[in-house]
């Protein structure tokens, strides 16, 4: 067909298809690079924010302890003889008053009797010596015997008014001892085993022997060591120690959380540990609490305060320095140096370096460098606040 044109024509039709060709070229190469630029970037990665804001919190500091009974007793024998009666049986819970042991009363009501006849015959003897005393002195003041024999009359009087306070005491201390036979519990609590059964023999004094032992088990202290300066920052806080709260676990169980108030504080600082002695006391409310245990006591901050509180998660480490990546305004990761406060309740107090209303990053970290570009998804809300203080 080009031959049947003429020679302008067919330079005009070569000319044009050329171009075209250049032009499909031309986009189709542009297409292309596009399409691979398109595929080549990844969009960017989706991570999990939490926005901050102060939240009213109360601070806690763990120590280790141990439970020490509120009340115990150690039951020795007052008078000696012999162990006629054990009324418990071993491990038993006893009230306060109840009779443990009977030591053979027989010897010391015998000794009541007789200090009660001492007595009788004292008080005798003293009737009589007023009486004589009365008469020397009507005689004295007519004249009819001396000074000196009124004078002696008065002596026998006052002698045997000490005989009669003499008589008395011996007639209560038998009576004590009589009361002492019959030993029973001086305080509330779970009692041991009879370490002296019927039939033996038993003495008073220094060296009298361990009948049993109670401990008090419906309260229980927990004792423990707190430092110098948790110490000085509770204390100055409020006016009262006894308002603190107190939390305690077992070390061997920490399903139970008991609560309890702080009892007191040492009257003095360990100066080779720098710690302080507390106690703090809790009611046994079901009965697994035991004299000795280990515990991890929790010593709460009397009043609340405002904190900003990041999970420990969202917190990474450079070199000697903590970080942690937020989401500007942009939807860019900015590197956030932070100043760490204390554990709470499993995050972290704030102490410096974020402000409210910052979107601290908390998962899909690995993904994330400084500087790139985020998307930003909220973060499931934590626990309420209220729920744990």
């Amino acid at each position: 067909m080009l031959s049947l044109l003429s020679k302008p024509a067919r330079q005009l039709t070569v000319a044009f298809a050329i171009t075209a060709a250049t032009v499909t070229g031309l986009t189709f190469y542009q297409g292309g690079a596009r399409a691979q630029t398109e595929a080549g970037t990844p969009p960017p990665p989706t991570v999990m924010v939490t926005q901050l804001e102060q939240q009213q919190i109360r601070t806690w500091a763990s120590f280790s302890g141990r439970l020490a009974p509120v009340a115990s007793a150690q039951i020795k024998p007052l008078v000696g003889g012999t162990i006629q009666q054990v009324n418990f049986h071993d491990g038993q819970q006893v009230e306060r008053g109840q009779a443990l042991f009977l030591i053979d009363p027989r010897p010391h009501q015998a000794a009541l009797a007789r200090a009660e006849a001492q007595l009788t015959a004292a008080q005798s003897r003293l009737a009589l010596a007023r009486h004589e005393l009365e008469r020397a002195r009507q005689l004295l003041t007519d004249k009819l015997i001396s000074q000196s024999l009124f004078d002696a009359a008065r002596n026998e009087a006052q002698i045997a008014e000490a005989a009669v306070a003499e008589a008395q005491a011996s007639s209560l201390q038998a009576e004590l001892n009589l009361e002492y036979a019959h030993i029973s519990a001086p305080v509330s609590g779970r009692i041991s085993r009879a370490e002296l059964t019927v039939g033996n023999v038993v003495e008073a004094g220094p060296n009298a022997p361990i009948l049993a032992s109670i401990v008090a088990n419906d309260r229980l202290y927990a004792e423990f060591d707190v430092d110098e300066q948790t110490f000085i920052h509770f204390v100055r806080a409020t006016e009262d120690p006894q308002t603190m709260p107190v939390e305690l676990t077992l070390a061997s169980d920490k399903s139970v959380i008991y609560e309890g108030k702080l009892h007191a504080f040492d009257n003095r600082l360990n100066t080779e540990t720098g710690t302080i002695r507390a106690r703090a006391i809790f009611e046994n409310i079901d009965g697994a609490l035991t004299t000795g245990m280990f515990a991890e006591v929790r010593l709460g901050a009397p009043q609340l305060s405002q904190a900003l509180i990041v999970p420990e998660r969202a917190i990474g480490t450079n070199q000697n320095k903590k970080f942690v990546l937020v989401v500007d305004a942009d939807n860019t990761a900015r590197y956030r140096e932070v100043n760490l406060g204390k554990q709470w309740r499993g995050q972290r107090i704030i102490d410096g370096g974020l402000n409210a209303g910052d979107r601290v990053i908390v998962g899909g970290l690995s993904h994330v460098r400084p500087d790139t570009p985020v998307t930003p998804q909220p973060a499931a809300p934590a626990n309420s606040v209220a729920a744990s203080l």
